[in-house]
């Protein structure tokens, strides 16, 4: 009798929720409060509630209370959303990309046609690379402060698939990491795939907590940490020479594998050197060209400890057999010529454009941004809700992503989260000061 009364509680909220008799944003009573309204065991209460949080429709904030949420909106709206149409101003994808890169691809192709070894190129490529592609991307993060030679680097499809093998290759299923309460997206969903555990790491300043990462190591067996201290996304961060040494001393300590993403390290001039030339021995660097050329390229590489460079070989073997071969042949030639260099020096600039844009838009609200960085972090007030915002945005032709795409624990912040490097100026002009008349909307 009990299970029927529990049951059939939570199809009448579910169906209230979903005809829209209870509003989105609509604050529940408190568990205690529906125990008492419909007889029921406190324990049952909480699990009428758990069941409706777990089917979507509802959230559960800590001091706040249970509220009903936007179902309206598209499941995870974020980085896996793209624009869902051409008039929809997309400010939640990065794909930064300057006027003439589309002349660049079609001149880098006829100087391929003209002088390349195009048969070599329809053939399978090594795992990893060829050694003078690896050895030419060496060079490039040489340059960047990470000295590393071609035998600890492999090629592969892209970052995300350079953070897909390097899991695959040196953790199991239940291995615990710990990763930035709020991080990038792509990581969470390989680790939900994996069946990793993730901690949650609280920021402090410009970095991880590293006393709470401390305090982690001591309570748990952590196997990894995945951090990007150069421009961390979303948050925007760079941290100190300082903290890096001081998270190394805890790798190294709790005997931690550092996973480092270094994907919009590009934008930052002068950064601090990676963690993988202060410990080199424990920490395995990803990133690609993805931002700095073009995502459709899917480029990518894996620095890696030279023990474990056969283990991830071995993975890029069974994910996709080779690395491609024409994309790399691109982009080494662009590495070579100083066309890389040359748009990453460019894409410094137009992103301090866009975020002085974005200041100058969205002046009124606070803001949490890198000066040099592609996206910013928006925290809303105490009385908006973030799903509501982003549909609202949505109605208006704006795409933006609200904090639930980076939330790696429980508490989602009430947020959203900007790219600004997927448009032209005059449309993120456009797209910003929606922004900000829809939370002006709201402000009163």
């Amino acid at each position: 009798m009990a299970q029927a009364r529990y049951k059939t509680l939570v199809d009448r909220f579910a169906e209230d929720i979903r005809s829209g008799r209870l509003a989105p944003g609509t604050r529940l009573p408190t568990h205690r409060q529906l125990a008492a309204r419909e007889g029921l065991a406190l324990v049952t209460a909480s699990r009428v509630y758990a069941e409706l949080a777990a089917m979507g429709l509802l959230s559960g904030e800590t001091g706040r209370g249970t509220f009903v949420k936007q179902i309206a909106l598209p499941r995870g709206l974020g980085l896996d959303l793209m624009a869902a149409a051409a008039d929809v101003l997309d400010l939640n994808f990065n794909y930064p990309s300057l006027p003439g890169q589309a002349e660049l691809l079609r001149s880098a192709l006829r100087r391929l046609a003209r002088g390349g070894d195009l048969e070599a190129l329809l053939r399978y490529q090594p795992h990893g690379g060829h050694a003078r592609e690896r050895a030419i991307v060496a060079g490039h993060l040489r340059r960047r402060g990470l000295a590393v030679d071609g035998a600890r680097l492999m090629l592969v499809d892209g970052a995300q698939h350079g953070l897909s093998t390097t899991l695959m290759a040196l953790l199991k299923p239940g291995d615990v990491v710990a990763v930035d309460a709020l991080s990038y997206p792509g990581f969470k969903l390989i680790a939900e795939t994996l069946h990793l555990e993730l901690l949650p790491l609280p920021a402090a300043g410009q970095g991880p907590d590293l006393e709470a990462l401390a305090q982690l190591c001591k309570r748990r067996k952590l196997r990894a940490i995945y951090t990007m201290p150069t421009l961390h996304n979303p948050l925007g961060w760079v941290m100190s020479l300082q903290r890096r040494h001081e998270l190394v001393e805890l790798a190294r300590r709790y005997g931690l594998l550092i996973l480092e993403d270094g994907a919009y390290a590009y934008l930052v001039d002068k950064a601090p050197p990676p963690l993988a030339a202060l410990a080199p021995e424990l920490t395995v660097y990803i990133s690609g060209f993805s931002k700095n050329l073009a995502a459709g390229l899917r480029v990518g590489y894996v620095v890696a400890p030279l023990a474990w460079v056969p283990r991830i070989e071995r993975v890029i073997r069974a994910s996709t057999w080779a690395t491609p071969g024409l994309t790399t042949a691109l982009t080494c030639a662009w590495l070579e010529d100083g066309t890389v260099d040359r748009l990453e020096a460019e894409k410094r600039r137009d992103a301090k454009l866009r975020q002085s844009l974005a200041a100058k838009l969205l002046g009124a609200w606070p803001r949490i941004a890198h000066p040099n960085s592609y996206f910013v972090w928006l925290p809303l007030p105490e009385e908006m809700r973030a799903d509501q915002i982003a549909a609202e945005l949505l109605a208006a032709r704006v795409s933006v992503s609200t904090a639930e795409p980076f939330a790696t624990g429980a508490q989602v912040p009430h947020a959203l989260r900007l790219a600004l490097g997927s448009v032209d100026l005059p449309s993120l002009r456009q797209g910003l000061l929606r922004v900000d008349q829809a939370l002006q909307a709201r402000s009163f």
